[in-house]
Order: C-alpha cells, then structure tokens, then sequence
C-alpha cells in the first residue's frame, strides 16, 4: 500500500520491482497518485479511502498475503483506514512511515502524524523510521550514533513490535538499529559515493515484507533486505537530470541505465 510514482524509481513501482527480485509475488494497493520524476514532486493526489479499501479488499480476500507493507498514506484518513484494514490481517506487516520525497517535498500532513502514532505504528511488526521521520514522530532528534537507542525506545512506546531506525543520514558507515526492546542488532555497511539513491526507504521496507512472507524471522528478514538495498544503492544509476534510482535488478544481473530506459506504459 503506497503511493504511485511516476519516475518508477520509488513508491509502489519500487515495491513491485523489489518483491519479484526477491523471489516473491507483489501485488499493489495504490494510496496516492504523484507526478515526480528525478528533479522532486511536481504533484500528489490522494485516492478515495473507499478506492484504497475495495483494492486491499480485492488481493485480500480472494488472493490472500503473506505479509503487508505501508509507504505514503498522506491524511490521517487515509492513515486510519490502512490501520484497520491491517489489524483485520493475519500478515505481518511493515510500516515505512514516509515523511518526505527523497527530494525533501512533503508527503505526509501534519495532521495525519497523530494517527501514525496511535492507530498505524500499534499494528505494525515492523516500523522503518529514518531520521527525520522518527523526529517528526517523536521529537526525538538523532546526531549521533549513541542516540538511536534513545530513538528506538520513542518509536517502540507507540506499539510496534520491532522497530528499525535507519540512519543514513549519520556521518560515517551506513548504520541502522534493529530492536524490540529487549534485543538488539546493529547493520552496518560502508557508505557507497553514490548520489542515485531515490527509492531506497521504499526498497528496503518492501524487502523486509518480501523476506517475511517467506517465512524469515524479522531479524533475519532485515538483515537480508539490508544487503539487497546496499547493493541497489552501489548499482543506482543516473536517470533524468537529478537524483536516479537505485538498481532493483542488480541480483538479477541486469543492469539498469539511464540511456536503455523505455517508455512509460
């Protein structure tokens, strides 16, 4: 459940790209409509709730899910709507809380930020905060490494099972906490020289999703997904004049290149 990017380098097109590389069947609940591509959004259209309710009722009930993954839904309607559909499902679910575009344009109304705290963030396995978004959510403001325990613990008060503060915001290595207060574990991985990372929030939370539909632990699922998304992040390539797309296919051995892209279809 997320919403539509047209640049096809995050959002729902990130998310199906991710599940079938991963070895998994994707299927999609479109939240939003956004017109982006590498330079940022130029425009953002909520769907009905009653549009985004009759989707997941559709893969639900007669497909069945292994597990759920959350991206933009960015009106507490939108919020509380998703947050029931997921609490009647016996699938874990994960909630990447999107904030902002990786171009810094809004994606979720102040508004709606009560309701990620009290109706969306107690259903999910798994929530994926970064930095910004776990201020947002928190208040809670991270400079350093030694502070992601203190975020963790914010981000856990509001009901998630296991959290998952990313930092790579952080100067130095790429590292992210994974804990559910009682457990950690710390993922490192080098910081690659590459700008083209658009996509990868959405990337990593639907690997987790992917990882735990079959059957992996969460530790585990994320863990996997960590190396998938770092990976991608080292094959990101450039695409239109900004910032590009991380590499879905890089496991697949084919390669994405801004001069082979194809047309929309």
């Amino acid at each position: 459940m997320a919403g539509s990017d047209s640049g096809g380098g995050a959002g729902v097109q990130a998310d199906l790209k991710t599940m079938l590389a991963l070895g998994t069947h994707g299927m999609s609940v479109i939240t939003a409509v956004t017109a982006q591509n590498s330079l940022g959004v130029q425009g953002a259209w909520d769907l009905p709730v009653a549009a985004v309710r009759a989707q997941y009722r559709s893969v639900v009930d007669d497909i069945g899910v292994q597990a759920v993954k959350t991206g933009m839904l960015s009106s507490a309607e939108l919020v509380e709507e998703v947050a029931e559909l997921i609490a009647g499902t016996d699938a874990p679910a994960v909630v990447d809380p999107v904030g902002v575009s990786k171009h810094g344009d809004p994606l979720l109304a102040d508004s709606a930020l009560d309701s990620v705290r009290t109706r969306l963030l107690p259903v999910a396995t798994v929530a994926t905060p970064n930095l910004d978004e776990t201020a947002r959510l928190t208040g809670v403001r991270v400079e350093s490494e030694r502070g992601l325990r203190q975020a963790a613990a914010a981000v856990l008060a509001y009901g998630p099972r296991w959290v998952l503060i990313k930092g790579g915001h952080l100067p130095g290595d790429a590292v992210d906490l994974l804990t559910d207060g009682s457990e950690e574990h710390w993922l490192r991985a080098p910081r690659l020289d590459n700008r083209h990372t658009h996509g990868t929030g959405c990337t990593l939370a639907s690997a987790i999703a992917a990882q735990l539909a079959k059957g992996e632990t969460v530790p585990r699922a994320v863990a996997t997904a960590k190396e998938y998304v770092t990976g991608a992040i080292a094959a990101g390539f450039a695409l239109g004049g900004g910032i590009g797309p991380v590499d879905h296919g890089w496991r697949l051995g084919v390669r994405g290149t801004g001069e082979g892209a194809g047309p929309a279809r």
